[in-house]
């Protein structure tokens, strides 16, 4: 399978091309620039494979919760792509490919399971994957392992002050994602484990790559004109009075 996964969400630009060989991939926090990086990495990352876009099975894209710019780029160049090469598309959220990295998958190397996150590969373990929302909120959800799709939602994507989080249930839970650097409180919920490093994370399309494969062999792929941003949120920015009332 050959698989090409892009994401332009968060503050990170990334592309990935997964095969039978391995993974290639790129990444650069670029804050803003996304529309200008992206394409350059696609290409670069086909170039080292050397393989055509024709020669891919499938696009997965990030669709978001992030920056609504930049939802928007991923899913547009995605649609483009899959259009141009009559691809099928696999939808990704940004806090599944964090959850997926915790479960087990590492966003480098060769696949195989970080040091002490055989969760994911055992198919056991469950996730607190959350992002910073910006307006003094975040983008939360919670996840558990699975053979087949990778992670599974518990719940929904939601999107709320941080002392909205909650764990569902009494199993213990690893939490990932650049929220917990932008609310350090969350670090206290009671049955998580955070790791310094996780707390940096983004979303990563080396991630999103291994991911969109296992959906694609469990038939997930669409008709690129059903790819939808997933916001979460229909809030750019705060009112003046809002903005007041937090000083």
């Amino acid at each position: 399978m050959r698989l090409l996964a892009l994401d332009t969400a968060t503050e990170a630009c990334s592309v990935a091309l997964v095969t039978e060989a391995g993974v290639i991939g790129r990444y650069a926090e670029v804050g803003r620039g996304h529309a200008e990086e992206i394409l350059g990495m696609v290409n670069a990352v086909l170039a080292e494979a050397g393989i055509p876009l024709g020669g891919i099975d499938s696009i997965a894209a990030g669709i978001g919760p992030g920056s609504f710019t930049g939802v928007r780029i991923s899913v547009s160049v995605a649609q483009g792509l899959a259009f141009g090469a009559g691809l099928p598309v696999i939808p990704l959220t940004s806090l599944e490919t964090l959850a997926w990295r915790a479960l087990g998958q590492p966003a480098s190397g060769a696949g195989a399971p970080v040091e002490g996150r055989e969760l994911g590969a055992s198919g056991g373990g469950r996730a607190l994957a959350c992002l910073d929302a910006r307006m003094g909120e975040v983008y939360w959800a919670c996840f558990a392992a699975d053979r087949v799709q990778g992670v599974a939602l518990l719940g929904s994507l939601e999107v709320g002050p941080a002392a909205s989080v909650r764990l569902p249930g009494a199993e213990p839970y690893r939490g990932i994602g650049r929220g917990f650097t932008a609310y350090p409180e969350l670090a206290g919920l009671v049955g998580l484990e955070l790791a310094p490093r996780d707390a940096e994370a983004l979303p990563d399309a080396r991630d999103m790559a291994r991911l969109g494969a296992l959906r694609f062999a469990a038939g997930a792929g669409l008709d690129p004109a059903e790819l939808k941003p997933q916001y979460v949120r229909d809030k750019v920015a705060l009112t003046e009075a809002e903005r007041l009332a937090c000083k």
